[in-house]
């Protein structure tokens, strides 16, 4: 997998770095502490190895090693219901890193997984998080029910999120951009929220509401 941008060199884990092609020479110090071997191209090379904003710095690196859900420890989860942007994806991994959460899990089939452009959204903040996938995300969330994780999703029609006194082991559902949250994940979901907005405007991307809840949620435990 080419990942890619400054902030993702910065990050990586050079242990999982195959070859790095770089066009700045401004780069090779941070290259050659981190110990990545490197090819020194123009940056039309570059260019043409990748569509994005590379930032004269292209990784080659294997490919992402998912958690399974017997790694899930946090009190705090994020759990993506088929979710398809990965720009959302590489947005709600930072939102959660900087909060502190440890895990997100995605379901295997029909959803978003992590690639070029989830790690450059995510400006390399997906070493620090767990990427946890399921083969059925509903039986997932039910296990985690049976350890104790209070089960929240975030749909149009729920209770205003800032009346909610949310558990202090939970899981936060954010649904896909179209379709929300599936009817299989509504049937066995402990309470859902939602986000009062002005009727003249349309709805918030799964990034932005995400980044609202989960601060929200983050701090306010009341059992």
């Amino acid at each position: 997998m080419l990942i890619f941008g400054l902030n993702v060199l910065k990050e990586v884990d050079s242990k999982k770095v195959k070859k790095a092609y770089c066009s700045r020479k401004d780069l090779l110090p941070i290259l050659k502490e981190k110990n990545i071997k490197y090819i020194f191209k123009n940056h039309t090379f570059l260019d043409n190895l990748v569509g994005g904003n590379h930032q004269g710095i292209i990784l080659d690196v294997d490919e992402y090693a998912y958690y399974d859900l017997a790694s899930v420890k946090g009190d705090f989860v994020v759990a993506l219901d088929h979710l398809e942007d990965p720009h959302n994806f590489g947005s709600i991994i930072r939102t959660c890193v900087a909060a502190g959460i440890k895990e997100i899990i995605i379901p295997k089939d029909r959803s978003v997984s992590v690639n070029s452009t989830v790690v450059k959204v995510s400006s390399g903040m997906i070493e620090n998080i767990k990427i946890v996938r399921v083969t059925n995300l509903a039986e997932a969330l039910k296990k985690l029910q049976k350890k104790g994780y209070f089960i929240y999703i975030a749909d149009m029609t729920g209770t205003d999120y800032k009346k909610v006194n949310y558990a202090s082991k939970k899981v936060l559902v954010i649904g896909n951009e179209g379709k929300g949250i599936s009817h299989l994940i509504k049937e066995i979901t402990d309470e859902c929220i939602s986000i009062p907005i002005n009727r003249n405007a349309e709805s918030l991307n799964a990034g932005v509401a995400a980044g609202i809840l989960i601060y929200e949620m983050k701090d306010k435990n009341e059992y």
